[in-house]
Parts: C-alpha cells; sequence; structure tokens
C-alpha cells in the first residue's frame, strides 16, 4: 500500500495548531520510572458492548510489551502494562484512570479505548501530569489543545480522526457514485457527534442536503425505526457512525425490509469481526479505514509472522484492533527510546514532539508529530467487503 509523504505533510500542514506561548508551562509526570522499568497504563472495554474492541486491543499491547522487554526493554528498562477494565462506562474509566494514577503510579496512559470514556477521565490525567497517548478513539478532543491550557499539551493521537475520515470517504462516494439523497444513522455520544460533524461538513462543502439524520442509544441492539426511517426518506447512501455490532444488525434490518442501499462506515467498522459476523447481511459494505487489513493467508514477511505469533499467543486470529493495540505500544516505545536513557516526563514530551517519524511494520501511514502538531495522519483509504473480506477500493484519500 503505497503512501505520500507529501500528502502527509500537507495534511498535517492543514491541522496545524495554535503554537503555545513561550512562558506556558507543561506539567509532566516522572512517576512510573526506576531504574528497571517502566509503567504504563490503559482502560479498555474488557465485559462491555464493544469488548470486541478491548479484548484484542489489550492482547495486542501485551504482546507489544513482550515483545519490547524480550528485545532488551527500553534503554535497559522493562515496560510494565497495566490494563483496567472500564466496561465502555465513562464512570468506570474514571474510577479506572484514578487508580492507575494514585495506586500503580503509571507514567504514561497509552491506547486508553472509547470517546465518551476517555474524554470522561481526560482531565484526571492531564491534572496530574499522566501522557494521554494514542488512545482508541479519534475524535478531535484527543489532539486539538487549548494554547491557554499548557496541560492539554499532553495529548497525541496517531489514530485517523473521525471528522477527516468521515468527510474524504463521504466525498469520495458520492463523487465516484453520484449519490443525492445521503443520510447519517450515528452513535448518540462524542464518537457518534464526530461521525455527524464530518458529515455535516462535507455535505455543506459540496452543496449537498442530508435526506436523513436519525441516531440510536450506545449499546442498542434493535435499529428498525432507524430503518424504517431512513428508507422512508429515501436515502440512496447510508453512513453509519457505529461500532461493531451496529453495523450488522442496521443491515439485516434493511435487507429484511428489501431496501437495496448503499452502506459506508466510520473507521471503527473497519474490523474483520463485521464480515465475519454479518455474513451476506454486510457484503458489499463500504468504510472509511486507515490501513489495510491483513490476512493471514495472503501476508508475508514480518506481518505473516505477526499474525502467527499472535495465534500462538492468544489461541485466536489477530484482528484490526490487535493491531492498533500493538501499535500504540509499540509507537510508545519508539519515543521512549529516543528520550534516552534519563528519561523524564520533559524528555519524552521533547521527544514525541520532535518530528522523528516512526512507521510500523503494517505500512500504515508514518506517526510524525511536532509541537505545534499532535495528530499524526489524515490520509484515508475506503474499503468493501467483498466474499467476506475487507479489499482496497480507493487509496490517498483527503477531502
Amino acid at each position: 500500500m503505497s503512501k505520500s509523504l507529501k500528502a502527509l505533510g500537507l495534511a498535517v500542514s492543514a491541522l496545524a495548531l495554535t503554537c503555545l506561548p513561550a512562558a506556558a508551562q507543561t506539567k509532566v509526570t516522572n512517576e512510573g520510572i526506576s531504574a528497571t522499568e517502566i509503567v504504563i497504563g490503559t482502560h479498555q472495554d474488557l465485559s462491555g458492548p464493544i469488548k470486541g474492541w478491548g479484548v484484542p486491543v489489550s492482547n495486542g499491547m501485551k504482546m507489544a510489551v513482550e515483545e519490547v522487554n524480550a528485545a532488551g526493554g527500553i534503554n535497559g528498562r522493562k515496560i510494565r502494562l497495566v490494563v483496567e477494565d472500564s466496561g465502555y462506562d465513562p464512570k468506570k474509566a474514571v474510577l479506572a484512570s484514578q487508580k492507575l494514577i494514585e495506586r500503580d503510579k503509571i507514567f504514561a496512559m497509552v491506547g486508553p479505548m472509547g470517546s465518551p470514556t476517555v474524554l470522561a477521565a481526560q482531565d484526571i490525567l492531564l491534572d496530574a501530569g499522566v501522557l494521554q497517548l494514542f488512545p482508541l478513539t479519534a475524535a478531535e478532543f484527543t489532539f486539538k489543545f487549548d494554547p491557554a491550557k499548557p496541560q492539554e499539551r499532553l495529548k497525541f493521537n496517531n489514530l485517523l480522526p473521525y471528522v477527516e475520515s468521515t468527510r474524504a470517504a463521504l466525498k469520495y462516494m458520492i463523487e465516484a457514485k453520484n449519490f443525492k439523497k445521503p443520510c447519517i444513522m450515528h452513535q448518540d455520544d462524542e464518537y457518534g457527534k464526530n461521525v455527524l460533524d464530518g458529515f455535516n461538513q462535507q455535505l455543506a462543502a459540496m452543496k449537498v442536503q442530508p435526506a436523513s439524520i436519525t441516531s440510536y442509544k450506545r449499546g442498542a441492539s434493535d435499529f428498525s425505526a432507524q430503518v424504517a426511517k431512513m428508507k422512508s426518506d429515501g436515502c440512496d447512501l447510508v453512513v453509519l457512525g457505529a461500532v461493531l455490532r451496529e453495523p450488522i444488525g442496521t443491515m439485516s434490518e434493511a435487507k429484511k425490509l428489501g431496501w437495496d442501499v448503499t452502506f459506508l462506515g466510520a473507521t471503527p467498522v473497519n474490523v474483520l469481526e463485521v464480515p465475519a459476523l454479518g455474513k451476506e447481511a454486510v457484503e458489499g459494505l463500504y468504510a472509511a479505514s486507515g490501513f489495510e487489513i491483513p490476512y493471514e493467508d495472503t501476508a508475508k514477511g514480518k506481518v505473516k509472522d505477526w499474525l502467527v505469533n499472535y495465534k500462538k499467543m492468544f489461541n485466536t486470529d489477530a484482528n484490526t484492533q490487535a493491531i492498533i493495540g500493538y501499535n500504540a505500544v509499540m509507537t510508545f516505545a519508539f519515543y521512549a527510546q529516543k528520550a534516552g536513557k534519563d528519561l523524564s516526563g520533559q524528555k519524552m514530551l521533547d521527544a514525541l514532539e520532535s518530528g522523528d517519524k516512526f512507521q510500523d511494520i503494517f505500512n500504515s501511514p508514518p506517526t510524525v508529530f511536532s509541537k505545534t502538531n499532535h495528530l499524526a495522519t489524515t490520509i484515508t483509504q475506503v474499503q468493501q467487503v467483498k466474499n467476506g473480506r475487507w479489499v482496497l477500493v480507493k487509496d490517498n484519500l483527503m477531502f
């Protein structure tokens, strides 16, 4: 999968944030660093509605920790990862974060799960001087920071953001297939709002009116009312601000009604479980994405080895979520190594903002941050389910 570094540079420039005033001081913790280890924490949904994300993400993180430690650690220090279960509940995420800060004395929060849960706990981390790195949400609050609030400088995100990816994918679909009546069904929370914002912004830019806007409560399983409304409104393209089970339920309901309409999922829809569980119901589904999903029977080299090792370690096939969890820890390890043997919170922050590029084994868009930009990339793909597999339709998209 080819990636344009020039396009990446333009994307980063377009989203560059106002630089912090010279006098502003950001407090960064030195907790969790000893002569022998670095303690990092994360909260994942291991028991709630998106445990299909949380469990493999935490597995991927554990695999990365084992790999880094087996290779000698980070400048001689081993990583110790503490995982807490949020159940995708904002209140539990707050309690988990407090425990990780106060009892476990974490150096950084790496890869925490979910827009509403990350948002609820974010200020607790920042107030304690704990870096919030590479959360499993691409909501804008995870990378945009206010220069008047120096603690917000501790936020970094290496995922494809929902607003920009939704815009790029929607623009491509409308231009390529000439849809006239796009609509959206989105989760009623911070994540869904970001997808809705991208949908509305792109339609406004293209001077297209939405045919229908509807939402559902997080954790819902019945989408008959939403599907009936969108069908009645005459939609010819449905954008799904959904996660995993909802695209399957929605498309199954559409097929029951005999409604032949095209569906486009936001980036969390682009996971192996959707075609594996949805089968014929989700055939033809499109989704925005950040990288091609590897399959063990066609993968090669380091990626093939990684997939085989994951299966040995966890007795299940690796998926998109596991790759993202693995990537979060490996990205942390890269910048912690760059920070040097005398690791500190400030030196980690400096390493993150250095402009040094991290490239993972999956050929994802490179991770590059600076003092004015804490978002790694906006380059988008569109993939489609064909014969039960995700295949690349269009690469290098921007709105």
